[in-house]
C-alpha cells in the first residue's frame, strides 16, 4: 500500500496563478495525490530529525516529549522504514517504534518499552491509536496508504488543490472522510481536516512553520488538534538532514534494544 501525503515532514511555498491553472488542468486528482505522496515522503534517499512534541491537554497542562527520527527509503515511491528513538523524559528513554512500510498489505509496527525489556507488536487495528498519548495517531507518524481511500478534487482555485478523500473501508476509523490542502507548486500538503459522519470537523493536522533544507521544503513545526475532546500536540523539528547514509541494518529488532549510538546520540 502506497503511503498518504502526511505534514510532519512537508512545507509549502507560494506558487503563481497562472502556471497553477495551466497545471491543474493537466492532472488527475490520482496524478496530485501520487505528487503530494512524493513531495511528503521522498526528500532524498534518507531523512533524519530531531523532534520536540508538547503534548498540551484539554486543561492546558503540558507534557514534553523528545526524540529523533530516521527514515529510509527502499524504493522511491514505495517500501519505506522509519525508526523514532525517544531521549526524553525519563519514562520513555530508549523506548523504540519502528515501522516497515509495504505496498499491497498492512505496514509492520513494532514498539520497545525499556522498562519491560518487552517487544511489542502493533497490529494494523491500532494504526488510529494515540501516538504515544498526543494527538497524532500512529498511521499519522508513518503514512496513510494512499490506496485506502477513494479521492475527489473539490478545489484548485488560488495557489492549492484541495482534495476529499473517503475510506474504502470505515471500520478502524475516527472520521468519515478528511480534506488535505496542497500547495500546487511542489505539492506539499498543508492541512488536514477530519470531518464525522455527520460532517462535523473533528480534527486538524497543520504544518506551522517551513524551512527549505537541502533544497527541500520541510516543515519545522507542526499542530494536530482535538476538536471533540480539546487539546493539542506540536511538534518541532531540528537539526534534519537528508542523504545521510542510513542502511536496513538499523531497522531490525537487534537494535530495538540496542539503539544505534551513531545515528541516535
Amino acid at each position: 500500500m502506497r503511503k498518504m501525503f502526511n505534514l510532519f515532514l512537508v512545507g509549502a511555498v507560494v506558487f503563481s496563478s497562472m502556471s497553477s491553472l495551466a497545471l491543474a488542468k493537466e492532472l488527475s486528482v490520482e496524478e496530485i495525490v501520487e505528487k503530494a505522496n512524493l513531495a511528503a515522503y521522498y526528500s532524498g534517499d534518507d531523512g533524519k530529525s530531531k523532534v520536540k512534541m508538547t503534548i498540551i491537554d484539554s486543561q492546558g497542562r503540558q507534557r514534553v516529549r523528545e526524540f529523533q527520527i530516521l527514515r529510509l527509503d527502499i524504493q522511491n515511491g514505495g517500501e519505506q522504514k522509519f525508526y523514532v528513538y525517544f531521549n526524553k523524559p525519563a519514562d520513555v528513554r530508549k523506548m523504540v517504534f519502528m515501522v516497515w512500510k509495504h505496498l499491497g498489505k498492512d505496514d509492520d509496527r513494532w514498539m520497545y518499552m525499556p522498562a519491560l525489556d518487552l517487544v511489542r507488536r502493533i497490529s494494523a487495528s491500532d494504526k488510529r491509536s494515540s501516538f504515544v498519548g498526543s494527538h497524532f495517531a500512529y498511521e499519522d507518524v508513518s503514512g496513510r496508504g494512499i490506496d485506502a481511500d477513494t479521492h475527489q478534487l473539490i478545489s484548485d482555485e488560488g495557489s492549492y488543490y484541495r482534495i476529499k478523500s473517503i475510506p474504502k473501508v470505515q471500520k478502524g476509523n475516527e472520521f468519515s472522510y478528511y480534506i488535505v490542502t496542497v500547495n500546487k507548486q511542489n505539492f506539499i500538503p498543508v492541512k488536514a481536516e477530519y470531518y464525522n459522519e455527520d460532517g462535523k470537523l473533528i480534527r486538524v493536522i497543520e504544518a506551522l512553520e517551513i524551512l527549505e533544507i537541502q533544497g527541500n521544503p520541510t516543515v519545522i513545526k507542526s499542530q494536530a488538534r482535538d476538536l471533540e475532546r480539546g487539546g493539542q500536540t506540536i511538534m518541532e523539528f531540528s537539526d534534519t538532514k537528508y542523504d545521510v547514509g542510513l542502511t536496513e541494518e538499523i531497522y531490525t529488532e537487534r537494535y530495538l534494544r540496542r539503539a544505534p549510538s551513531e545515528w541516535v546520540r
